[in-house]
């Protein structure tokens, strides 16, 4: 360190300070201006001078002190001795010199760094998948003219309800086991993805018959497993890749007539390629180190989840009976949709951090969730005007899948679940017997009520500081 703490007695400072003693001119000590010079008279107190310079040289240090004994500890550090500080600074031990400099020095306590968020998204893995999720639909535009009208369309909802509910109960599943090792997570893919493929296809295949259509189910059913574990285990670009000969044909419809042959070839070349990659994937996990003592969770855990994919789905498909590119729209939302709810959790821990009552949090807390939800559905306004959707039912149906995302974020799965499905049920009934006021009107009704009570119960339990503890 430079400066009186660095010489010791005997030294330079002590022919300094003889000088000084007999009225010489020199130079002013260091941190002064450079430029002057200094007389001291005989009599001026040249101690309590050194005191000020060594206490202006550790301010930055002394400032945080909450005791003069840290100080203390400081001068200690310096290597200062009883003899230096009797001799230079006039006081009889270190505590006395520590004192001095700890009421010269006024308390300042800095600002601790700011933590980074750990909920911070990633924004390209969040925009990958919304588009994953809305490019499969490019098949039913290249092979949908090759299928028979009557009993495909229903065979392929049914089916698709199938597959949404099942992945979304296994996705759950896998996540939970993750925690505990990728050979988990891969071990209960593998055993639960070929179930729900041949579940759906089952299914859809009571309805659509032989043919075309039973060929178009299984597919779709195959396609959605592949799709399952290859988000699940963090693979979206591979599951991209297996998109690019739909993409590609599609792309080129508006210039080019494939042909039956590519129309169906497509699709089922990337189908194979989203189950060999879906391979890959699970092979790789399988091949991990096995964890020492997995935890398995009940699979009845998992059930609500289940629920919610099949209310979810059953939702969409009574907003796009009508107005198909809504489903499109909420499709594409899902990218910005799953961002939002990492941005959720980073603002809540922000707001948490920057309040201190309950009270503060809740309010904090709710005007997180207002602009999370403007954030959401304000861009889908003039997307649903551009596609000629209703945007009342398009927006408040949003509302509702997106409050229920964030509510199983934080582990509440039942409520959003029978909600949505009491909502789904709601909608359908009124679609089924063609009561009034029609399936618009009441699809917009149920998605509000849903909405209005997912909104309740994210400001009361969300609105708790133990929830983002």
């Amino acid at each position: 360190m430079s400066g009186p703490m660095a010489l010791e007695p005997g030294g330079p400072e002590r022919d300094t300070l003889a000088l000084r003693l007999a009225g010489e001119r020199v130079p002013a000590p260091r941190g002064s201006d450079r430029h002057t010079l200094a007389l001291v008279r005989p009599g001026h107190d040249v101690r309590r001078d050194a005191v000020d310079r060594l206490a202006a040289e550790l301010a930055d240090r002394v400032a945080p002190a909450v005791h003069p004994y840290e100080v203390a500890a400081l001068l200690e550090s310096e290597g200062l001795t009883g003899e230096v500080i009797a001799d230079r600074y006039g006081h009889r031990d270190l505590f006395s010199l520590a004192t001095a400099l700890y009421e010269r020095v006024p308390r300042t306590f800095p600002d601790p760094p700011r933590p980074a968020d750990p909920w911070r998204p990633d924004h390209v893995r969040c925009a990958l998948r919304g588009a994953l999720f809305a490019l499969p639909g490019l098949a039913y535009a290249l092979a949908g003219r090759l299928l028979p009208a009557e009993g495909t369309v229903r065979a392929l909802v049914v089916a698709g309800l199938l597959s949404w509910a099942w992945n979304q109960a296994l996705g759950h599943r896998t996540y939970a086991r993750l925690a505990t090792g990728r050979r988990e997570a891969g071990r209960t893919l593998a055993k639960g993805v070929p179930v729900g493929a041949v579940a759906a296809t089952a299914a859809g295949l009571a309805l659509a018959g032989s043919g075309a259509s039973a060929l178009a189910v299984a597919v779709q059913s195959g396609y959605l497993a592949a799709a399952g574990v290859l988000l699940v285990l963090g693979r979206e670009r591979l599951l991209l890749a297996a998109l690019a000969p739909v993409i590609a044909g599609a792309s080129a419809l508006p210039w080019w007539e494939p042909g039956d042959v590519l129309r169906a070839g497509l699709p089922l070349l990337s189908l194979l390629g989203a189950v060999a990659a879906a391979g890959w994937a699970l092979r790789g996990a399988l091949a991990t180190a096995p964890a020492a003592d997995p935890a398995r969770p009940h699979p009845l855990g998992s059930l609500p989840y289940g629920l919610f994919g099949l209310a979810a789905g059953s939702l969409v498909f009574l907003a796009g009976r009508h107005h198909p590119w809504a489903v499109v729209v909420l499709t594409l939302s899902m990218g910005p949709a799953e961002w939002l709810l990492y941005r959720y959790r980073g603002l809540s821990v922000a707001a948490l951090r920057a309040t201190a009552t309950p009270a503060g949090f809740r309010v904090r807390s709710a005007a997180v969730l207002a602009g999370c939800l403007l954030a959401y559905l304000g861009p889908l306004l003039p997307a649903a005007l551009l596609v000629d959707a209703d945007p009342v039912t398009l927006l408040l149906l949003a509302a509702v899948l997106w409050t229920s995302l964030l509510l199983q974020a934080f582990g509440v799965a039942w409520t959003p679940a029978l909600l949505c499905l009491a909502a789904a049920a709601g909608a359908g009934t009124v679609v089924l017997a063609g009561l009034p006021p029609g399936p618009a009107t009441a699809l917009a009704l149920c998605c509000a009520v849903a909405a209005l009570c997912l909104a309740g119960c994210v400001l009361r339990l969300l609105g708790r500081p133990a929830a983002h503890a």
